[in-house]
C-alpha cells in the first residue's frame, strides 16, 4: 500500500505547520494491522520524509507527540509479513475528535 498520494502531499503542504494550533488537523491515519501502533499524522516535512504527530502504540499513558519516519513506516515487517497501512476511511478532522485526550 502507498502511504503518502500526491493527494496527501499536496494537503499537507496545504495545512503546513500547526504548531500553534491549539486543536491540530490530523491530515492521515496509519495504523499496524496485525499488532500494536497508531499514527495520527498532523505535519509533513518532504526534504526529511518525517511526519509529526499523536503516535498510540498501546492506547495509554504512553501515546504521545513527536516526528516519525515515512522511510520506518514503510521497511516495517510485521506478522505475515504485512506493513503499516493507511486508514482509507479516515477523514481529517481535529485531534481532539479522534483522540479526546491527546493534548499539544
Amino acid at each position: 500500500m502507498k502511504l503518502l498520494t500526491k493527494g496527501l502531499l499536496e494537503r499537507f503542504a496545504k495545512v503546513g505547520r500547526q504548531e500553534e494550533t491549539a486543536d491540530p488537523i490530523v491530515v492521515a491515519k496509519f495504523f499496524n494491522p496485525t499488532g500494536a501502533g497508531t499514527w495520527y499524522a498532523t505535519e509533513y516535512d518532504p526534504t526529511g520524509r518525517i511526519f509529526f504527530g499523536y503516535v498510540s502504540v498501546f492506547g495509554d499513558w504512553n501515546d504521545e507527540w513527536g516526528s516519525f519516519s515515512l522511510d520506518e513506516l514503510e521497511s516495517y515487517q510485521g506478522k505475515f509479513g504485512l506493513g503499516i497501512e493507511r486508514d482509507l476511511s479516515f477523514e481529517e478532522k481535529p485531534i481532539s475528535h479522534v483522540v479526546p485526550s491527546a493534548k499539544l
